[in-house]
C-alpha cells in the first residue's frame, strides 16, 4: 500500500477514536485516462476539511458535496463520473471514467442513562450489546461502580450537569430515576441539551406531576413536548430485560426516523 493511502487510513482510525464524523472516499474503478488510480483515498470531514486527494478540480469538489450528504443521511454511495466533455456537465476532460465509493464513519450513538437502579442497569447492558456508547449517571456513588455497571463506557456521580454540557447532538437521554424530585431536577438539564431523544420512566400520573412542577418553574410547554413519557414502546413488558427492550426500541425508532419527520405511531 502506498504511503499516502496508509497515512489516510491512520487518520481515519484517529477520527473514529476521536468520535469525529468523516467520510472515506476511495477510487474503486477507472477506465482510460483518469487523474488518480484505483485505491486512491481521501478523507472528507464534517466541516468540509479534506485530507489527501482523488484528483482535484471540479470532480473532487463534487465528491466533497456528496460526502457532506453522506454524513447527513449516514448512507454510503457510489459515484460515477465521465471525464470527457465539460460542456455536457462532465467534471473534467481527462478522457476517462472513474467510480468513487463514499463510506461515512459516524461516532457511536451515545445513550445517557440517569438512574442506575435495576432498570437503568438493564438499559445500559442492552445498549452496550447494541453497540452504543453508554454513560451511566447516578447521585449515589455505590450505584455507578465498575462492579455494578461493567458495560458502561463512562460512569458519572451526580447528574447531567456534571457532564459540562458535552452531550452530543442526536444523543439519547433515558431518565429512570427513583422519584419525581429527581426527574424535576434532571429534566431541565436534559432539555438544555441537543439530545434528539429524551425519555422519562413512570406512569402517566407521575409524568403529569413532573410536567406541572416544571411548568410552574418556567419550563415552556413546547420544550416538554420533546419528552417521551411514559418511556418506551408498548410491549406489555414485565421483566427488567423486556422494559429495556421497550426503551431501546423507542430510541431506535426515533433515531431511524429522518430528522424533521414525525416518528412512526
Amino acid at each position: 500500500m502506498p504511503d499516502q493511502e496508509r497515512q489516510i487510513l491512520f487518520e481515519l482510525a484517529e477520527a473514529v477514536r476521536a468520535s469525529r464524523p468523516v467520510v472515506l472516499a476511495t477510487v474503486v474503478g477507472t477506465r482510460r485516462s483518469t487523474p488518480r488510480h484505483s485505491g486512491t483515498k481521501m478523507l472528507v470531514f464534517e466541516d468540509g476539511e479534506t485530507s489527501g486527494t482523488i484528483g482535484g478540480g471540479e470532480m473532487e469538489a463534487r465528491v466533497v458535496v456528496a460526502a457532506s450528504e453522506a454524513l447527513s443521511d449516514q448512507r454510503p454511495r457510489l459515484l460515477e463520473y465521465a471525464l470527457v466533455d465539460p460542456r455536457r456537465g462532465d467534471p473534467g476532460i481527462c478522457g476517462g471514467e472513474v467510480k468513487i465509493y463514499l463510506e461515512p464513519y459516524m461516532p457511536r450513538h451515545t445513550v445517557y442513562v440517569v438512574g442506575c437502579g435495576h432498570v437503568g442497569r438493564a438499559v445500559v447492558d442492552l445498549a452496550h450489546w447494541l453497540g452504543y456508547r453508554t454513560v451511566a449517571i447516578d447521585d449515589r456513588p455505590e450505584a455507578v461502580t465498575s462492579e455494578a455497571l461493567p458495560h458502561a463506557d463512562e460512569r458519572v456521580v451526580g447528574s447531567l450537569a456534571n457532564l459540562g454540557g458535552r452531550i452530543e447532538e442526536n444523543a439519547s437521554i433515558v431518565l429512570v430515576t427513583r422519584n419525581v424530585d429527581l426527574d424535576a431536577l434532571v429534566l431541565p438539564e436534559a432539555l438544555a441539551s441537543p439530545a434528539r431523544y429524551i425519555g422519562v420512566m413512570g406512569s402517566t400520573s407521575r409524568w403529569r406531576a413532573v410536567a406541572t412542577r416544571l411548568t410552574e418553574a418556567g419550563v415552556q410547554p413546547g420544550d416538554l413536548e420533546r419528552v417521551h413519557s411514559p418511556i418506551g414502546i408498548e410491549l406489555q413488558a414485565e421483566t427488567l430485560e423486556e422494559i429495556a427492550v421497550s426503551i431501546l426500541s423507542e430510541i431506535i425508532q426515533v433515531n431511524r426516523s429522518p430528522a424533521g419527520e414525525p416518528e412512526p405511531a
